[in-house]
């Protein structure tokens, strides 16, 4: 494995002998240690002086010492320039490479989502008698987690104990990790316990950490508290992150708030455990306390996560505080940063700065694309969302899966059943991407909404794969829509079975009989709830004012200004009345006093966020709300009464779509 300058061994199309005697003058001079300068501070982002030095690398023979070929091989690996393959090429034409090569080569195709080959490549090098080190290994048995290779494992396995680097720490961690990846708790709890150094935290919290990932807590529990004396931040990290991890938020929280010293791993575990367990305002919560902390500076990857927070609650405000932060930080906006930011003000309803958010970033990627299309289509903007797919396709990109679902979310909300079809049938035949249920699910909303309840019934009928909950609640909803009874208890008795426990579905199905005023029916389907001890999910509405969520709810009075706010309520309504608004309480789903019926409507939750937020804007200010439920049919039209009487513009984001209310109409054009 030398690395000496003699051109002997050279493959034949790297020799300098074709280089002019000049040239070869003017760069032998070039000290190695001058050339990985070069490549370590100039070409890491930049393609034309990475290929500049490759070239004087050539010339001046500096490319046969291994450190300068390994250095030229890791720069072109880089993501940055997404062109892994040519790295592998410059690979090859390294003669005799040693561990150093080796180790960056292995390391690259992990880096570039190549997981197998990197196993590959281990094995070429210990056919070439290359002998690896400790850091092979360690990459190996996360390429090994990744792609779940367990017979390869083994094996490399064997190899770290027979070249006896079983003692070290990071092998022992990855390997401990692996095979809780695998579900081998066993196998990973005896490479922690045979260890010499048995207080070695690192490897407790890899342990720790692959409990939890097993669904393990007691075992990870009793590994924290008996058997680790000697903790760091990083066992707390791995406590708070597997207990939110598992769902377990409340203990989770305690763990949190009793550490003595947090990080900002110890922050985004509880950041991003809330937003999984669906706790979004939490979320935001906890973020902003740690901003009070003024201890640490958010990192992309908590940034990403507080931005699909404020995308669930509607915290546009929040939104415009990260945007402001990255641009003062000058972080760069990635695929992931990017899509995060566009989509927060997409679900924020302002869409004109998630158009803004694209046109800045300059590397876009088929997650960008996706998220601007699937922002437009939110909002029922489809003819825009059409010419950007169109515009995507264009620019020589390959639309995905994830495209067309938006694309055709698009169609459904706006009655573009031609065209839906047209999508539909291109997904497979031009771009060979096979249908999945989310996409019929799509078809099955688009012909509902548009009065096509047979073509729809047809289609899950036909579907090659077996319709979930969420295809025949999309027909359900197109039946409550047209009032089609008949195939609505069909349906609804299909989806009771599906999901016996989703009160939706029953308030569905209650609501149909309700319409058409069949209230022994409405009175079966509230017993047969009882029998199940089924929940009802209340309506929740949030208001974000001020760059503080306001959360509403029927018949709670938590909010301080809950009083005002009633007041509040009750001059609208008489107001709006006063214009001509009359309660429709054809939905309300009990066979009670009309006057019931009324009070029952008036206080729905987005009424009540839209009376707060008259009470605390200035008059003309657009009022945002968000709301965990489909908006009925009484709160559409009162919104629209209302923005044209207050001229104000209401947004309300609900479980459907957006609705833009301004003088009296709104965006969906009563199609929801």
């Amino acid at each position: 494995m030398s690395t000496s300058t003699t051109t002997t061994n050279l493959p034949h199309h790297i020799k300098p002998k074709e280089v002019s005697a000049e040239s070869t003058a003017s760069t032998s001079k070039l000290s190695q240690k001058t050339i990985l300068h070069i490549l370590n501070t100039k070409c890491t982002t930049s393609l034309q002086h990475l290929k500049q030095a490759h070239g004087v690398a050539l010339r001046s023979g500096h490319f046969q010492d291994h450190y300068v070929a390994g250095a030229i091989v890791k720069c072109y690996a880089s993501q940055h320039f997404s062109n892994f393959g040519f790295a592998l090429k410059v690979f090859d034409s390294v003669w005799r490479p040693n561990v150093f090569v080796w180790n960056i080569v292995i390391k690259g195709c992990l880096e570039n989502n190549e997981a197998l080959s990197c196993i590959s490549y281990y094995c070429k090098m210990v056919a070439m008698n290359a002998r690896p080190n400790k850091f092979t290994y360690s990459i190996l048995f996360k390429a090994c987690t990744l792609v779940q290779a367990v017979e390869e494992a083994l094996q490399i396995h064997a190899h770290v104990v027979k070249n006896q680097f079983g003692e070290d720490g990071h092998i022992r961690s990855a390997g401990i990790q692996m095979y809780a990846s695998f579900g081998l708790v066993e196998e990973a709890r005896r490479m922690l316990d045979e260890a010499v150094e048995s207080n070695d935290v690192i490897c407790s919290n890899a342990m720790i950490d692959g409990y939890m990932k097993c669904g393990d807590v007691e075992a990870a529990k009793e590994l924290f508290e008996k058997h680790m004396p000697s903790k760091n931040i990083g066992s707390w990290n791995a406590m708070v992150s597997g207990l939110a991890r598992c769902g377990m938020l409340k203990e989770a929280r305690e763990l949190f708030d009793g550490m003595s010293e947090k990080d900002e791993i110890s922050w985004s575990a509880m950041v991003d455990g809330y937003i999984k367990g669906g706790c979004h305002k939490e979320a935001l919560e906890i973020f902003n306390e740690m901003q009070k902390e003024n201890l640490l500076s958010p990192r992309k990857f908590i940034l990403s996560s507080v931005l699909a927070a404020c995308a669930n609650v509607g915290a546009v405000d929040q939104g415009k505080w990260v945007h402001a932060y990255i641009k003062r930080n000058t972080i760069q906006l990635d695929a992931v940063l990017g899509a995060a930011l566009l989509d927060m003000y997409a679900k924020c309803g302002r869409l004109d700065m998630a158009w803004e958010v694209f046109e800045n970033i300059k590397q876009k990627q088929i997650s960008t694309w996706n998220a601007m299309i699937g922002g437009l289509a939110m909002h029922g903007r489809a003819d825009d969302a059409i010419e950007l797919f169109s515009k995507m396709q264009r620019s020589k990109l390959e639309p995905n899966g994830v495209t067309f679902l938006n694309v055709l979310n698009a169609c459904a909300h706006s009655g573009f059943v031609d065209k839906g079809l047209n999508f539909f049938s291109s997904m497979k035949k031009f771009y060979g991407i096979e249908p999945e249920v989310e996409h019929y699910g799509c078809m099955v909303d688009m012909f509902g909404r548009a009065g096509q309840l047979e073509e729809a019934e047809q289609l899950i009928n036909s579907m090659p794969i077996k319709p979930n909950a969420a295809v025949w609640g999309a027909l359900l909803g197109a039946c409550r829509i047209h009032g089609n009874v008949e195939m609505g208890e069909r349906v609804g008795r299909i989806l009771l079975e599906l999901e016996p426990q989703n009160s939706g579905r029953y308030a569905l199905l209650s609501n149909i009989y309700a319409k058409a005023g069949r209230w022994d029916d409405v009175e079966k389907v509230r017993m047969l709830m009882k029998e199940r001890g089924v929940k009802t999910s209340p309506g929740i509405s949030m208001v974000d004012i001020g760059g503080l969520v306001h959360e509403f709810k029927v018949g709670e009075g938590s909010h301080p200004q809950m009083k005002e706010v009633y007041l509040m309520l009750e001059t609208i309504i008489e107001k709006l009345q006063m214009e001509g608004y009359s309660p429709n309480s054809s939905q309300v789903l009990f066979d009670i006093a009309e006057e019931e019926k009324e009070t029952a409507l008036q206080y729905h939750s987005e009424k009540l966020a839209i009376a707060f937020g008259v009470l605390n804007t200035k008059p003309g200010t657009t009022i945002r709300v968000t709301k965990n439920l489909r908006t009925c049919e009484d709160c559409h039209s009162t919104i629209k009464i209302f923005s044209k009487v207050y001229e104000r513009d209401i947004i309300v984001r609900d479980r459907m779509r957006y609705h833009h209310f301004r003088n009296g109409r709104c965006s969906c054009k009563d199609f929801w």
